[in-house]
């Protein structure tokens, strides 16, 4: 598997809705980040799709690297 694309290098915050979907971007290739558009069509990637338990402030990872599957920063990019 081919490493993704960096897309930013540093999180995005994202004010999380209780049961909204969202489905995070792992390939680096979309141009709504920190969420997949479709983009990744034609590579090995896949959205990561989860729903919202509680509504709640997060930090997507955008540069690709974070270690959770969840999707949220780890700090990761700090090390780019």
């Amino acid at each position: 598997m081919d490493l993704p694309k960096i897309a930013g290098t540093s999180p995005i915050k994202i004010e999380m809705v209780e049961g909204k979907k969202y489905a995070w971007c792992t390939c680096g290739l979309s141009d709504k980040q920190p969420f997949c558009n479709g983009a990744h069509k034609g590579t090995e990637y896949r959205p990561n799709v989860m729903a919202c338990a509680e509504s709640k402030a997060v930090h997507f990872c955008t540069c690709k690297q974070t270690k959770n599957a969840n999707g949220f920063c780890d700090g990761a990019h700090k090390a780019l």
